[in-house]
C-alpha cells in the first residue's frame, strides 16, 4: 500500500502540461510581444517605411521626369528627322539641277569647240588648196624654167 501511496504523491507533486504549461507566464509573453511590435514599429518600421515612400516618390518623380525627356526627344528627333529628309530631297533637287545646268554649259561649250574646229579646218583646208594651187604653180614655173634651163644647156652642149 505504501507503493501506490509514494506513486500518487510522485503524480500529484509533478507540474503537468510539460511543454505547453499554460500558467501565469503566458500573459506576461503576450504583452512582451505586444510591447516589442509597438516599439519595434515605432523605432524600427516606421522610419523604415517613411524611407521607403520616400524612395518611392523619387523613383516615380524620376520615372516621370525621364518619360517626359524621352517624349520630348522623340518629337524633336522626328521633328529633325523631317528637317533632314527636305533638306536631302533640296540637295538631290539642286543637284540635279546643276547637273542639268553643267550638262548644257558643256554641250554649248562642246558645240561653240567644235564649230570653232570645224570652222579652223576649213579655213585651214581652203588655204592649204590656195596655197597648194599657188605652189603648184610656182612649182610649174620653176619646172618650166629649169627645164628650158637644161634644155639650153642641152642644145649648148
Amino acid at each position: 500500500m505504501f507503493d501506490n501511496y509514494n506513486s500518487i504523491l510522485i503524480i500529484g507533486t509533478e507540474k503537468t502540461g510539460g511543454l505547453f504549461d499554460f500558467d501565469g507566464t503566458l500573459p506576461v509573453i503576450a504583452l512582451q510581444f505586444i510591447i516589442f511590435m509597438f516599439l519595434l514599429n515605432f523605432i524600427l518600421y516606421t522610419p523604415l517605411l517613411d524611407t521607403i515612400d520616400e524612395r518611392n516618390i523619387y523613383i516615380s518623380k524620376s520615372l516621370s521626369e525621364a518619360t517626359r525627356i524621352l517624349t520630348k526627344s522623340n518629337e524633336l528627333n522626328l521633328k529633325y528627322e523631317k528637317k533632314t529628309s527636305k533638306a536631302r530631297k533640296a540637295v538631290a533637287l539642286d543637284l540635279l539641277t546643276y547637273q542639268q545646268l553643267y550638262k548644257n554649259i558643256l554641250e554649248e561649250k562642246m558645240k561653240s569647240s567644235e564649230d570653232f574646229i570645224d570652222k579652223f579646218l576649213t579655213e585651214t583646208t581652203k588655204n592649204f588648196e590656195e596655197n597648194k594651187e599657188n605652189i603648184l604653180k610656182s612649182f610649174d614655173t620653176e619646172i618650166d624654167s629649169l627645164s628650158n634651163e637644161i634644155m639650153k644647156k642641152m642644145i649648148k652642149s
